[in-house]
């Protein structure tokens, strides 16, 4: 024992063989089953836009970091600008795969006959004005898609509402841009129409109602949820606290009070579930602690019921999570464990 020695080191002291990379792909494919059936609801024009969009992110990664990597270099090393963007061409972080993530999601908050160059707008203001100016992955402070999504809808509110009902022949598979028009059963709901005229609470679970690509089928984004939970890539606690929160208000203060059936069908319309599941679990705009997780769904909760219920947009999931990512410092500012030895102070 005399002759062994301690090593001190700089925190973090816990290492994992996990990384960015692992936890990324574990995220795709958890978002692979509603990728399917948003293809499968809204034809093969969906994939396309899914495409267009994660190609464009990781396109917008890649030059943005090889550009600033390389002035970077040209400057530390007084080389040449060719010289120093052929030394930043290997530098990128595009192999993370967080850029894929954002695509995916992207797409997946967008109606499936949005035009493909909106998309790619979409994706670059994601990509370089949220997350790369604010110094890349784990320094941005709000969520890439949903702030990109929330700029396309200020940008073209036409374009980012106007949906389809899902594909119902072969021309339609094809070519859904031609297809029927629809409302979203919250659209519907929002403006106080016959519930005959809304989509069966079945239909809103399995999918088969009009909305974006990925946020429409229920069950499987259950499914895709079940996999990061198994995977322990997201903390059960915002998810349950988000979606708790907003059913209990729903109960007792929606259109329909005291109606289970009108919460369930609330929690399978809209992007409540995506969001729940997919973007409010974000590491880096959510706070740190336990406690922190179940004050941030919770806050996701009631500003999505009161957008909802109380504003004159029919949706409310985007904007509730943007605005709790925005608190998510002060929440880990205020609610955080007691260091080991810590005496409270007293007076």
């Amino acid at each position: 024992m005399a002759d062994q020695k301690f090593v001190v080191s700089s925190s973090p002291h816990i290492s994992t063989s996990e990384s960015t990379r692992m936890i990324m792909v574990d995220v795709i494919i958890a978002l692979m089953p509603a990728l399917i059936a948003g293809c499968f609801y809204f034809g093969l024009r969906a994939l396309a836009v899914t495409c267009v969009s994660v190609v464009s992110c990781v396109a917008a990664e890649y030059v943005y970091q090889w550009l600033y990597r390389g002035f970077l270099i040209r400057g530390k090393q007084q080389t040449t600008l060719s010289d120093a963007l052929r030394k930043s061409a290997h530098k990128t972080d595009v192999g993370d795969l967080s850029a894929v993530v954002t695509g995916l999601l992207l797409a997946f908050n967008l109606p499936v006959t949005i035009p493909y160059w909106m998309v790619v707008v979409g994706d670059v203001f994601a990509i370089v004005i949220v997350k790369q100016l604010f110094g890349g992955i784990g320094k941005n402070f709000v969520n890439p898609a949903l702030a990109a999504r929330a700029f396309m809808l200020a940008s073209w509110p036409v374009a980012m509402t106007s949906f389809v009902s899902p594909v119902m022949n072969f021309a339609a598979y094809i070519n859904p841009v031609d297809a029927t028009t629809s409302a979203t059963p919250l659209a519907i709901m929002k403006e106080g129409l016959e519930s005959a005229a809304a989509p069966s609470l079945y239909d809103a679970f399995l999918g088969r109602i009009g909305g974006c690509i990925g946020e429409t089928a229920t069950l499987l984004l259950i499914v895709g949820g079940i996999y990061l939970l198994v995977r322990r890539v997201i903390d059960a606690r915002i998810p349950l606290a988000y979606l708790g929160t907003f059913a209990v208000l729903v109960f007792f203060f929606g259109q329909q009070p005291f109606s289970l059936n009108f919460v369930l069908y609330n929690l399978c319309t809209g992007g409540v579930m995506l969001g729940a599941i997919f973007m409010a679990t974000d590491y880096v705009t959510t706070p740190t602690t336990k406690m922190g997780h179940i004050l941030f769904g919770v806050g996701c909760g009631i500003l999505t019921f009161v957008i909802r219920r109380f504003g004159g947009y029919p949706e409310g999931t985007s904007y509730a999570i943007l605005l709790m990512n925005v608190v998510a410092p002060l929440i880990d500012k205020y609610v955080h464990p007691r260091a080991f030895g810590e005496v409270a102070k007293r007076g």
